[in-house]
């Protein structure tokens, strides 16, 4: 048995499970699929532009369409500087946010090259006058996202020194990406050196990466002593993960959770995208989580191809359906 619940700020976050920013899968209609087999800790947006956040519609953008049911959820922020910072919270609250989150992981090098994403993480005097604006202008949640840093100047006690660092801003949570900047998903989580710095931390420390199973998510914590576990890709393939974490690791009965119906799981993403989203943002959020939600099948490859060949969602649909008839999990 774990701790179940942990609080961030004034925020209570039962359980300790947090859905990760991705761009292209963390929006509405994947949100509400995982709701759909149980409670998350904490939901996210997908990464959002401080600079376009305040001219987005929330009627119509992907970024922000949202049900009332998926709450407390954070908004994470790319901000570059701290000028942008009061319309970008500004919209923010009034949308309903429960937390914000600072972006300092994106390593994609159209954002580096602004001063974004791992780039702010490496200019202390920018990051800390854009966090000291931030809780000026509201009294949310102030969290960070942080990958381990350069492999070339990395260590346990480096990243330890750094993370207290971001402490001393006057955040109220930690989330670390357990791999070096710019190192890709394949490569293995290195949680063994996120252990130093969650010893020396006051505030909840929250590990990301590699976690795509229950054994996966037992072993995190038992290895790094976090606060909490946040999944991304593991739960576009399977979005009962959370679910499934929960009954095995803070049941205290242990309950094992029932199969999901694969077929009906894909069907309820497709029908939450067309009653959600304009017509035009549909097809391209449907091959996305396609593309990972396949994996759970022998032959996933030959549906996710099929999907990603299709021109229109009612193509999508057919050919989907003739995969689930020819095809048991």
């Amino acid at each position: 048995m774990f701790r179940d619940r942990i609080k961030i700020s004034g925020l209570d976050i039962s359980p300790p499970l947090f859905l990760a920013p991705m761009a292209g899968l963390t929006h509405s209609a994947l949100r509400q699929l995982i709701l759909d087999f149980g409670p998350v800790g904490l939901l996210s947006t997908e990464m959002l532009s401080a600079s376009s956040l305040p001219h987005e519609n929330p009627d119509i953008s992907p970024y922000l369409i949202r049900t009332p049911r998926e709450r407390p959820i954070s908004y994470q922020l790319l901000v570059y500087r701290a000028d942008h910072a009061e319309k970008a919270v500004e919209k923010i609250l009034t949308l309903g946010a429960d937390c914000i989150d600072i972006n300092l992981g994106c390593g994609a090098p159209k954002v580096v090259k602004k001063g974004g994403g791992i780039a702010l993480s490496r200019d202390p005097d920018r990051l800390k006058e854009i966090i000291r604006r931030i809780k000026e202008l509201c009294s949310l949640p102030i969290t960070v996202k942080i990958r381990l840093g350069q492999r070339s100047d990395t260590s346990a006690s480096t990243f330890k020194d750094r993370c207290l660092f971001l402490q001393d801003l006057g955040i109220d949570a930690l989330y670390i990406h357990a791999r070096f900047d710019k190192e890709p998903f394949a490569r293995p989580p290195r949680w063994e050196m996120t252990v130093k710095a969650i010893e020396s931390l006051s505030i909840p420390a929250i590990i990301n990466g590699g976690i795509f199973t229950i054994e996966d998510a037992r072993r995190c914590f038992k290895i790094t002593g976090a606060d909490g576990i946040m999944i991304g890709r593991g739960a576009a393939i399977r979005p009962w993960i959370f679910r499934d974490i929960c009954l095995c690791l803070f049941s205290k009965e242990g309950a094992q959770a029932q199969a999901p119906d694969l077929p009906a799981t894909w069907l309820k993403f497709f029908q939450y995208l067309e009653e959600l989203f304009p017509r035009e943002r549909r097809l391209g959020r449907l091959k996305e989580f396609t593309h990972y939600f396949s994996q759970n099948y022998a032959f996933g490859n030959r549906l996710a191809m099929s999907v990603q060949r299709s021109k229109t969602m009612a193509e999508a649909k057919i050919k989907a359906l003739e995969f689930f008839s020819r095809n048991s999990e």
